[in-house]
């Protein structure tokens, strides 16, 4: 059975930083590509990064670009999302979820994912 589970959020001032962790059972996420979503109440959820299983290629959306990094950990068959100088408008509800095959980076947020995690929240605020 596969499961996907998030861990890092929390409550943090603006300005702050956190680090959200992805961990899988049952799959390797090296084999797989690996995105980010998150999801405030009443909204649509969105895509927040990804990167690619085939060669590790990165994409965010503009509101995070310079902010966030996402990136592997082989090792530990992790991947994390590095969050930096957190604002409010990032409090969200933030997924990890793995899709597998070869994806056109620029497509990533309009693809059917295979797998999602629970989410873990994450509040700016001070």
């Amino acid at each position: 059975q596969v499961q996907l589970v998030e861990s890092g959020g929390g409550l943090v001032q603006p300005g702050g930083s956190l680090r959200l962790s992805c961990a899988a059972s049952g799959l390797t996420l090296d084999d797989y590509n690996i995105g980010w979503f998150r999801q405030v109440p009443g909204k649509e959820r969105e895509g927040v990064s990804c990167i690619t299983r085939h060669d590790g290629a990165t994409n965010y959306v503009d509101s995070v670009k310079g902010r966030f990094t996402i990136f592997r950990d082989h090792a530990k068959n992790m991947v994390y999302l590095e969050m930096n100088n957190l604002k409010p408008e990032d409090t969200a509800v933030y997924s990890c979820a793995a899709i597998g095959g070869t994806i056109l980076l620029r497509l990533w947020m309009t693809l059917h994912w295979d797998y999602w995690g629970q989410g873990t929240q994450v509040t700016v605020s001070s």
